[in-house]
């Protein structure tokens, strides 16, 4: 009987014993368990998120391809002063055969330039706009679009005088820097004391010596235009695209000039980048050479 007794007593002796904080243990675990499980969402959602701005250029390239695009980007350094376009001046920019820099004058405006921004995005085509300081300020998120799709916005006085070499020089430097406030705040909120792009194109390309040596001592570059459509005159798209193209085809290289405040060249811009593409052109963007340098380096 002893025996027994003490074999008992030996085996519950030798049983595990059943700790008396299991449940807290068991909430701990738990809580460790639901920790992990949230640690691996987020990193989950962390990589699809990196995946997904990973994918971004290559998105932005598919969606691209086969378009006339884009070629290259020019910096132009306007610090010393600049004056370019062969319709006005010796010099033009530093073009190869068969590249083309399309350049529109006179807006924004808002029953044109967003179809001309349209026509420019479904081609992927990157172009330079000559705002005048009233419709700037009139229609800043047309220019702020401008901006975020990638275009460079210049500028084209404040009232587009006609023109500005005929009028006294105080008046005409004083529109001039009205229109090269009002681009800035309404492009950009606030007004530099060097505006942001350099670029200036005179009205009616009315320069004078003195008001190009002005724009000179601004660091401002000067453009002219190398060939245009003449928009300026009633026609049907159908001829402006056949004339335009007739004297790109002469000139084979050059600074365009177009308005994307004319209906007939919102009309005809889709058929003309396309002719562009068929005829084997090149399309470069110019931009301030400080803003290329800035520019974070393409993948």
């Amino acid at each position: 009987m002893r025996l027994r007794e003490a074999a008992a007593a030996t085996r519950l002796a030798a049983a595990p014993r059943v700790p008396y904080h299991l449940p807290v243990a068991r909430e701990a675990a738990s809580a460790r368990f639901r920790s992990m499980h949230a640690l691996s969402r987020a990193t989950a959602l962390s990589l699809l998120l990196l995946a997904g701005l990973c994918a971004a250029p290559a998105r932005a390239q598919d969606r691209c391809a086969g378009k006339l695009g884009t070629s290259r980007t020019l910096a132009v350094d306007a610090s010393g002063g600049l004056h370019v376009g062969t319709k006005h001046f010796p010099d033009t920019l530093a073009l190869e055969d068969g590249e083309v820099v399309l350049t529109f004058d006179d807006g924004p405006f808002p029953a044109t330039t967003p179809k001309v921004l349209k026509a420019l995005a479904d081609e992927c085509v990157k172009a330079t706009f000559f705002v005048i300081g009233r419709n700037a300020a009139a229609h800043p998120a047309l220019l702020k679009r401008e901006l975020a799709e990638g275009h460079t916005v210049g500028h084209h006085s404040m009232t587009h005088p006609m023109t500005l070499a005929d009028i006294p020089y105080d008046k005409a430097v004083a529109d001039i820097e009205q229109g090269l406030r009002a681009d800035e705040k309404a492009a950009y909120g606030t007004v530099a004391a060097r505006p942001r792009v350099p670029f200036f194109r005179f009205p009616g390309f009315g320069s004078s010596p003195e008001l190009l040596a002005y724009l000179d001592r601004r660091g401002i570059a000067v453009f002219g235009a190398d060939l245009w459509a003449s928009d300026w005159d009633k026609q049907t798209p159908e001829h402006q695209l056949a004339l335009v193209m007739e004297r790109l085809d002469h000139a084979r290289k050059g600074i365009i000039l177009f308005h994307d405040t004319r209906a007939q060249t919102v009309a005809m811009l889709p058929a003309f980048l396309q002719k562009l593409k068929e005829g084997g052109y090149r399309v470069v963007h110019v931009a301030p050479a400080t803003a290329v340098a800035a520019a974070p380096a393409q993948p």
